[in-house]
């Protein structure tokens, strides 16, 4: 991939399509979203206003992290608190697809259609690259960020327009190009995490409660797991419930799941093979979470499966 050509090509292509115009940038701390930003940034400068959505669903720590990093490399980033509003639109919700439409009808039309009118941008970037494309459109499972594919158009239903500059890029071109545009090796090589964030890991409603749960094993999986230089590792919260025992008491407690795997696009992925040494820490470290009691290590590729649970 011709980085320097591709860049040129999108400050062109950004700076023709937003004109005098403002344009609002959703920035999650991934790498697609960051390369996204950095991108924006460079084309429009001031024209672009960069804003992280608090949603409730994300790692701890998230915003804090996020914002420092970009504050470094000149890139002022809004927070913006939409907590209960994610919270409330997934309440009582359990079916995969309903969850994902539901965080796309509150992160579109809800909270960005807020922003928009408050700040009088006609325009949202966002950084949907081809696999989210082709997963939502074959039918595998709907990714939240894709809408014209899909036959939405934006600026009828929400009232602006999406602009989509990494939509013919794979994850590995988004890599190369995190590090053309200067980005750091911590954003260049972070795992990739999924736009609607630990509601694709919660099988079942999303609760605050069950958000602190997969929260903590999340952390956990991630500290554990970093070495393994694996493409992609995660915590799985499930809906069943399994007997155990706690504290010489019978106790029924809830599942956590642990998936590690090798891939280059995410298309396709291979599980990683670890040690029982860490299997062994990671199954002791999360049965310590509260009302957890059972750590499952999944041993299935994509496909049959899909990386994410839901």
């Amino acid at each position: 991939m011709d980085c320097t050509k591709f860049i040129e090509e999108q400050v062109r292509n950004l700076r023709q399509r937003v004109g005098d115009g403002l344009a609002i940038n959703a920035l999650s701390g991934g790498v697609d979203s960051s390369v996204v930003t950095a991108l924006g940034h460079r084309a429009l400068g001031r024209q672009l206003k960069t804003i992280f959505v608090e949603n409730g669903l994300m790692r701890e720590g998230e915003a804090g992290r996020v914002i420092e990093t970009f504050a470094a490399l000149g890139i002022p980033v809004e927070r913006v608190d939409a907590r209960k509003e994610f919270l409330g639109a997934l309440a009582g919700v359990t079916d995969p697809e309903r969850k994902r439409c539901a965080i796309t009808e509150t992160f579109y039309k809800a909270v960005f259609g807020r922003v928009m009118r408050q700040s009088g941008a006609n325009f949202l970037l966002h950084g949907t690259i081809l696999t989210d494309i082709e997963e939502t459109v074959a039918g595998i499972k709907r990714q939240h960020n894709i809408l014209s594919q899909l036959g939405i158009d934006p600026e009828r239903v929400y009232g602006y327009q999406v602009l989509e500059p990494l939509e013919t890029l794979r994850k590995d071109d988004v890599r190369e190009l995190a590090g053309a545009l200067g980005l750091p090796e911590t954003i260049a090589q972070r795992i990739p995490f999924p736009g609607p964030a630990l509601a694709t890991r919660i099988v079942g409603e999303v609760t605050e409660e069950r958000l602190a749960t997969v929260r903590q094993a999340t952390a956990i999986v991630e500290e554990e797991l970093a070495s393994t230089g694996a493409f992609q590792y995660l915590a799985v919260l499930l809906n069943d419930r399994a007997t155990g025992i706690r504290d010489n008491r019978r106790e029924y407690g809830q599942i956590i799941v642990v998936r590690c795997i090798e891939s280059t696009d995410a298309r396709t992925a291979l599980v990683t093979e670890i040690e029982w040494p860490a299997l062994h820490r990671l199954a002791e470290r999360i049965t310590r979470i509260p009302g957890v009691n059972r750590c499952l290590y999944d041993l299935t590729p994509k496909p049959p499966a899909t990386i994410e649970y839901v």
